[in-house]
């Protein structure tokens, strides 16, 4: 999947613009990193980008209807669920059997470094752990799209980088990833900026 945006601009209720004028090609093999300072519409952004809200000026075009996975800053599981079946589901919902996508899930989580909390509750996890934990259900599913939002707030540096690799080997597998970030770091491990600060009104 390529997306098209041309002339892209956002406000909300005849307010202030957030951005205007956003034309840019987002390819597979590449993790754009969404900047820009607070209040300019990077979350916004993802969210025109989902298909979630339609935007005030400009067009976004998908070149497929492929998945479309967000994972926000926030996560968010069942409390008393395994992080095992967490990364299972949307294998199971994509018909891989039971036995295979609990083996995949676990090769996810230890990537992630997830491995030891496999049969733990969600609730049992810190931030930083179901942060993880998000992105690597994220994964699972094989989006044509995966947008992240601020994946590393919450985590320590040494945490952090292994998240960011993990989301650069998914761009090199055919994913187009938009990350929202202020982490200096994340943005550097980003293949391309995207700079909302550059398009604003």
């Amino acid at each position: 999947m390529s997306v098209r945006i041309d002339a892209l601009g956002h406000r909300f209720d005849g307010g202030p613009w957030l951005f205007r004028g956003l034309t840019s090609t987002l390819e597979p093999g590449h993790v754009y990193a969404l900047t820009g300072p607070s209040g300019s519409g990077k979350s916004t952004l993802l969210a025109i980008l989902a298909g979630w809200i339609q935007p005030a000026a400009g067009t976004v075009e998908r070149s497929d209807s492929g998945w479309v996975t967000w994972v926000a800053q926030h996560p968010h599981g069942v409390a008393h669920r395994a992080v095992l079946d967490h990364v299972a589901l949307p294998l199971l919902a994509r018909g891989v059997q039971p036995r295979a996508a609990e083996a995949k899930a676990q090769r996810l989580l230890e990537r992630f470094r997830l491995a030891e909390r496999s049969h733990h509750p969600f609730s049992a996890l810190s931030g930083g752990e179901a942060q993880r934990l998000m992105l690597a259900r994220g994964i699972a599913a094989e989006p044509s799209l995966l947008l992240v939002d601020e994946p590393t707030a919450q985590l320590d540096r040494r945490t952090a980088a292994t998240v960011d690799a993990v989301i650069g080997e998914l761009a090199r597998e055919g994913t187009v990833v938009v990350v929202a970030t202020h982490d200096a770091q994340t943005r550097d491990a980003c293949t391309d900026r995207l700079d909302l600060e550059d398009y604003a009104a």
